[in-house]
C-alpha cells in the first residue's frame, strides 16, 4: 500500500508514519522544505515539497491513500486577526493545491483523507451531535472548519474523508501533557464552570480509526474522530487526578483564562458532546473506549 500524509511532521502524523512503517507500507510525506530532518527521523521514507510536487505531482501517481492534514496551529498564541488569517489560508491553501495536484494525475488516490474537526458543530453544553447534525456553528473556528470541508469538496477523487476530530490524548504530543500539567505539580482542578463538554480519542484509537477509513470503502463524507462516551471537562480533571494520584480542588476561573488567551480560551471554554455514529455503525470498535481506560494507560508509566 502507497500512502502520502501532507502535515506529517507533527504529533499525530508522526504516530500514523510509525505505523505505516511497522505494517512495510510505502510512505511519502508532503512537507514545506524536505531539508534531511524527515528522513533522519523517519528512516525509509520519501520526502516532496509542496513547490517539487507543484511542478510534478507524478510522485503521487497510483496511491491508495493520500492524508492531509496541513495546517498552522490553532494553539500558537493568541488570536490576533493575522493569525486568524493564517489559521483559515493554511488550511484552505494546502487543500487547494491537493485538489490541483491530485488534477493532474493521470491515475490519482483511491481515497482522500482531508482534516477538519468538531469544532464545525459550535459550543453546546445541552445539544449532542454526530454525523447527521446539519446545524453548523457561528465561532470562528465553526467557519473555519466549514470552509475547509468546503474546499475539500473540490478535489477530484472517487472517495473523500473528513476527518472531524476532537482532543487526541497522547504521553508525548498534543493537549495531553498541557492538561496533565497542574496535576503533577498537586494544582489541578476543574477550568470554568467545568461543565463544557470534552469530546477525546486516545491517539491508538486514532491511528485505527485513519486506517480503518482507509480500509473501508463505504466510508465516505464527514467522520468523527471521537470516543463513544464524551465526559465533561470536570469529570475529566476527576478521573486525571485518580490516575494521577492527585487532589483535582483548585479551579481556574474563566475570566483568567479570558485575560490569558483572549478568544482562544473558548477553546478550553467551551466544547461539543460529539457521537462517533458512522464509524460504529461501520463497525469500528475503540480499544479505549472510555476516558478511565485511556488515562490509565497514558498515566501508566508516570
Amino acid at each position: 500500500m502507497r500512502i502520502a500524509i501532507a502535515g506529517g511532521t507533527g504529533f499525530i502524523g508522526t504516530y500514523l508514519i510509525r505505523d505505516w512503517m511497522e505494517k512495510k507500507r510505502e510512505v511519502i510525506v508532503i512537507t514545506r522544505k524536505c531539508d534531511g530532518r524527515v528522513q533522519g527521523k523517519f528512516p525509509g521514507v520519501r520526502c516532496f515539497s509542496w513547490d517539487d510536487l507543484k511542478r510534478n505531482p507524478s510522485p503521487l501517481e497510483h496511491l491508495d491513500a493520500l492524508v492531509n492534514m496541513a495546517g498552522e496551529s490553532i494553539n500558537s498564541g493568541k488570536w490576533t486577526n493575522e493569525q486568524k488569517e493564517r489559521i483559515l489560508l493554511s488550511r484552505i491553501e494546502s487543500t487547494r493545491s491537493i485538489a490541483q495536484m491530485v488534477g493532474k494525475l493521470t491515475s490519482g488516490p483511491r481515497v482522500i483523507l482531508n482534516g477538519s474537526a468538531i469544532g464545525i458543530y459550535g459550543h453546546s453544553t445541552v445539544q449532542k451531535f454526530d454525523e447527521s447534525s446539519r446545524a453548523y456553528g457561528s465561532d470562528f473556528l465553526a467557519q473555519v472548519t466549514k470552509k475547509w470541508e468546503e474546499e475539500a469538496d473540490h478535489i477530484p477523487a472517487p472517495r473523500i474523508v473528513k476527518i472531524r476530530t476532537g482532543v487526541v490524548l497522547g504521553k508525548d504530543g498534543g493537549a495531553f501533557p498541557k492538561m496533565a500539567f497542574p496535576y503533577r505539580l498537586f494544582a489541578g482542578g476543574k477550568i470554568g464552570s467545568g461543565s463544557q463538554w470534552l469530546s477525546w480519542i486516545h491517539i491508538a484509537d486514532y491511528v485505527r480509526l485513519l486506517n480503518f477509513c482507509i480500509e473501508r470503502e463505504s466510508i465516505a463524507g464527514p467522520i468523527n474522530a471521537t470516543a463513544p462516551h464524551p465526559v465533561t471537562n470536570d469529570d475529566f480533571g476527576r478521573v486525571l487526578a485518580r490516575a494521577a494520584h492527585r487532589p483535582h480542588w483548585l479551579p481556574v476561573p474563566e475570566f483568567a483564562m479570558k485575560l490569558l488567551l483572549g478568544e482562544m480560551a473558548d477553546l478550553v471554554l467551551k466544547g461539543q458532546h460529539v457521537e462517533p455514529r458512522k464509524l460504529m455503525e461501520a463497525g469500528f470498535r475503540f480499544e479505549y473506549d472510555t476516558v478511565e481506560k485511556a488515562l490509565a494507560e497514558l498515566m501508566a508509566t508516570e
